[in-house]
């Protein structure tokens, strides 16, 4: 790689992977890579199991909170979660999960969380993220003051158990969390933040910012070492500027997108992973936000193969604006160029003057460190949806 930023071609043409050095076991790789994640997370929170259900009273209704709960969830909010749940038969620990993953209890920064008649780019608004024909349909007056109003944390949460329990809680909680946001790693985060805040260890989980290793990271589908640190920033190991540690906090795709990023950490920059940028022996600007997305289950590989997604193609993809987790920036000129923001984190092909890490004096894709982004392009900056 020159010192300057390297422009991608928009033709196609480029080498395909030999498949026998693929990084990938199998054409599941995103899948068990988010299961070898959780069960990880698992294992660092104490052994603790996920369950679809709540321990307690019938009706799947949890009376206890573990430490965790008690420390990071508003002791107002706390007490919302369990009336709303205690209304509708249901856990209070999956209503929590929702609102942890959809407003951080009220507190994430985004307008729509909290300021009435704010929305997002779904349409969705207010602490448990309700789009106004579904709110129309299921919104209910939860502090008895005569209307119900999405950005009103108490009809929120109250409105938010009542869905749950018309879309299928509590025999198939699964079912519905995927009522509620149609995809799988939603449901995951759910149930992961529930298991964290019922009576159960947290050990691990909070209150030190030193690394976590992963317990059983060696037998999954990453060659790369899993290792976790508290709260919702990545940030790098200690002892090795190439490894990424994994935010607790942070959703399972996202940190599916750092283990991603760690393993392409010893590719030098070449165009070697289009159109696949598996098991490629070298990986440009694109591939590598190509190939994190796939490994997380983003962009499937068959969407991959078939666009063949260049830097220029990332200006207009995805949704408007940066995202709570993963944010790309992407230019079509003066040269086209793309790079990624994980948690916090920017992994990146280009490092002239856009990196002060351990990584500044080398090519490919590498994290990168820099307080500001650099200004020699008009970035466009969007995000996966949901992210």
């Amino acid at each position: 790689m020159s010192s300057q930023w390297i422009a991608e071609p928009a033709e196609d043409g480029r080498r395909r992977a030999d498949p026998a050095t693929t990084l990938i076991v199998g054409a599941g790789g995103a899948i068990a890579l988010a299961l070898v994640l959780l069960s990880t997370v698992i294992a660092v929170l104490g052994g603790s199991t996920l369950q679809l259900g709540g321990q307690g009273s019938a009706g799947g209704v949890a009376s206890s909170a573990s430490p965790l709960a008690a420390r990071e969830i508003p002791p107002a909010t706390l007490n919302l979660y369990k009336r709303a749940a205690q209304r509708y038969g249901i856990d209070w620990a999956i209503v929590a999960g929702v609102g942890k993953v959809e407003c951080d209890h009220g507190r994430d920064p985004d307008p729509s969380c909290s300021r009435e008649g704010a929305v997002n780019y779904a349409g969705a608004g207010g602490p448990m993220q309700f789009i106004a024909t579904t709110w129309a349909r299921y919104g209910v007056d939860g502090d008895g003051d005569g209307h119900s109003d999405r950005w009103n944390p108490a009809d929120a949460i109250t409105s938010a158990a009542a869905y749950l329990r018309a879309s299928g809680a509590p025999g198939d909680y699964r079912g519905a969390l995927l009522a509620y946001n149609a995809a799988d790693w939603y449901v995951s985060d759910v149930e992961r933040w529930a298991a964290r805040y019922r009576g159960r260890s947290d050990t691990a989980a909070a209150g030190t910012s030193g690394e976590v290793s992963g317990e059983g990271a060696v037998a999954g589908p990453s060659p790369t070492p899993i290792r976790f640190l508290a709260g919702a920033r990545s940030a790098l190991s200690a002892g090795d500027g190439h490894l990424a540690l994994i935010p607790l906090a942070a959703p399972l795709p996202v940190q599916a997108t750092i283990v991603a990023g760690n393993e392409l950490q010893s590719l030098p920059y070449g165009p070697g992973g289009h159109p696949d940028p598996r098991g490629a022996l070298e990986e440009d600007c694109s591939s590598t936000v190509n190939y994190v997305l796939y490994r997380a289950g983003i962009r499937p590989i068959g969407e991959v193969l078939r666009q063949n997604p260049l830097a220029q193609d990332y200006v207009h993809w995805g949704a408007p604006g940066p995202g709570r987790w993963i944010t790309i920036y992407a230019a079509d000129s003066p040269s086209a160029h793309v790079f990624v923001v994980l948690a916090g984190l920017r992994l990146d092909t280009s490092h002239n003057g856009t990196d002060v890490g351990p990584n500044r004096l080398e090519d490919g894709p590498r994290w990168r460190i820099l307080d500001h982004i650099p200004t020699w392009a008009h970035w466009s900056i969007r995000h996966p949806p949901g992210l």
